[in-house]
């Protein structure tokens, strides 16, 4: 029988030396990324975010993204910060959290944005009668102009004049009476069109929130081969929207306010940096990302459960919010106290340093030039969430921007995580993927049939996927592959090679 692990030089001081390894060299500087600083929030959205993460042994991030986008969904289109005279922000945000398959999203969805959905069903609820009324208002008119038009088409001399100003009377009337849409606050399967279909129903105000993320793939261009970033450009940044609709005049939207809030699998975050018009167009700058560590593997069985007076206090804080702001028709102005502007102001100063050619963010120029107004949004936000009753009534004030300029940190850390992804090589980060995996799961081998069951269809399609990786990890000492022994005269398939881990990756055995 062939010996499980060639001998190789040993460091004397290293773990894995008493088994003939050598140290393993590193695949290459990946960062370190913090966790969602939770205690930056006000203490009733900070005690549920950090009770939901508990509940369903999730990383915090993901709830603490979604808080911020449950605000921007209450707020959003019905309120802006002004920073100081000739700078003023809407309050929606973009957030993607980027998480492999199976790390409980849908629950962590459900805890955050069901208040939302309650608010949306009450909504609708309310206008049932008004919508009725309209509808029936509508007929009546479309009946009446029928009517005129019939006449009209009929008469002669003196008569035909009368019964034609008559009919003209009854379509200008018809043509002010629209029926209402049912509001909606949130979508989730939906196209880039028909994105910007709801959003004019809907006056200009809308959320998209998906465990999924299909979205951004369609959005990336991966059916139709050409990014679709129009309505989400101007989502963002409140500019005029012009919306054609079937069978419907043009619309315009005059300040249309987008809320994005998805989580995407890697392999997602892998395709973009084939997509050099969705980077070009300015979309994924608009984007604050989280890249959460996964907990898989450290996942406590019998979690305790989100108390309910956190359940409760988190639901009814959210539709205040939403009922101070509904029916504002100009958006609140939420402005900057001086302590905060000044604060602004050294934010400023520290990101020009990092811009420059040579600096830390010169390698993501688009993203750091909207930092200092994503962390104004967020600011806002937070304003909102701890005066959820009054909150144009007082300005924000120097704290409350220093914890969206901590949450903003958060998010930058986060960004150069995900580009230094976006632009890495493709081979060192599928390395640095079954890596994680070696680490969670503690083999002593494996074959790479079971690697291959074990891991996500999305980033790998076939077993031979596998061979740059694995061949990279052996190549750095991480892992020794051992093949079959030849057997002479067998037919079918050749037997998996086996491929024995590290030392220090083990799980010890007693």
């Amino acid at each position: 029988m062939s010996e499980p692990v060639r001998p190789l030089r040993a460091v004397p001081d290293h773990p894995g030396a008493e088994a003939g390894w050598e140290a393993p060299m590193p695949l290459g500087a990946a960062r370190q990324v913090p966790a969602f600083p939770v205690d930056a929030l006000p203490l009733w959205l900070g005690e549920h975010v950090s009770a939901v993460a508990e509940a369903i042994q999730t990383p915090v991030d993901l709830p603490g993204c979604l808080a911020l986008a449950a605000l921007s969904t209450a707020a959003g289109g019905r309120a802006v910060a002004r920073i100081r005279r000739g700078w003023v922000e809407p309050v929606n945000l973009y957030t993607v959290v980027v998480m492999e398959p199976s790390e409980r999203k849908s629950p962590v969805f459900s805890a955050m944005i069901r208040p939302i959905y309650a608010l949306e069903r009450k909504l609708r609820a309310e206008a049932t009668d008004t919508i009725a009324e309209a509808r029936v208002q509508r007929r009546a008119a479309e009946q009446l102009l029928a009517q005129a038009e019939k006449t009209a088409g009929t008469a002669t001399g003196a008569e035909r004049d009368s019964a034609l100003a008559e009919a003209v009377d009854a379509a200008t009337d018809l043509a002010k009476l629209d029926v209402p849409s049912e509001p909606k606050l949130v979508v989730d399967d939906i196209t880039p069109e028909a994105v910007a279909t709801v959003l004019a129903e809907q006056g200009g105000r809308l959320a998209v929130l998906s465990d999924e993320g299909g979205i951004f793939s369609i959005i990336a261009g991966r059916y139709s081969g050409q990014a679709n970033t129009g309505v989400f450009l101007k989502g963002y940044s409140g500019t005029q929207l012009r919306v054609d609709r079937n069978n419907r005049p043009s619309e315009v939207v005059e300040a249309p306010a987008l809320t994005l809030g998805l989580t995407v699998q890697p392999a997602v975050i892998d395709e973009l940096g084939h997509t050099a018009m969705l980077r070009g167009s300015g979309f994924l700058a608009r984007i604050l990302y989280s890249v959460p560590t996964s907990m898989v593997g450290r996942r406590k069985q019998r979690p305790d459960p989100v108390p309910e007076p956190v359940e409760r206090r988190y639901h009814d804080r959210l539709h205040t919010i939403a009922a101070a702001l509904l029916d504002w028709t100009e958006p609140a102005e939420l402005a900057f106290s001086s302590g905060a502007d000044d604060l602004m102001a050294e934010l400023q100063a520290d990101t020009e340093t990092r811009l420059p050619e040579g600096g830390e963010w010169a390698h993501v120029g688009d993203w750091g030039g909207k930092y200092a107004g994503q962390v104004a949004r967020i600011a806002a936000l937070l304003h909102v969430a701890e005066h959820p009753h009054n909150p144009g009534e007082q300005p924000i004030n120097g704290d409350t921007f220093t914890a969206a300029w901590r949450i903003g940190d958060y998010y930058a850390a986060h960004a150069l995580a995900t580009f230094d992804h976006i632009g890495a090589d493709e081979n060192i980060d599928n390395a640095r993927h079954i890596l994680g995996w070696i680490e969670r799961t503690q083999p002593t081998r494996f074959t790479r049939r079971e690697l291959f069951s074990a891991l996500s269809r999305g980033r790998f399609k076939r077993a031979s996927d596998l061979d740059p990786p694995l061949a990279l990890l052996e190549d750095h000492g991480h892992l020794h592959r051992q093949d079959p022994p030849a057997e002479p005269g067998k037919r079918g398939r050749k037997p998996s090679p086996i491929f024995w881990t590290h030392p220090t990756y083990r799980q010890e055995t007693p």
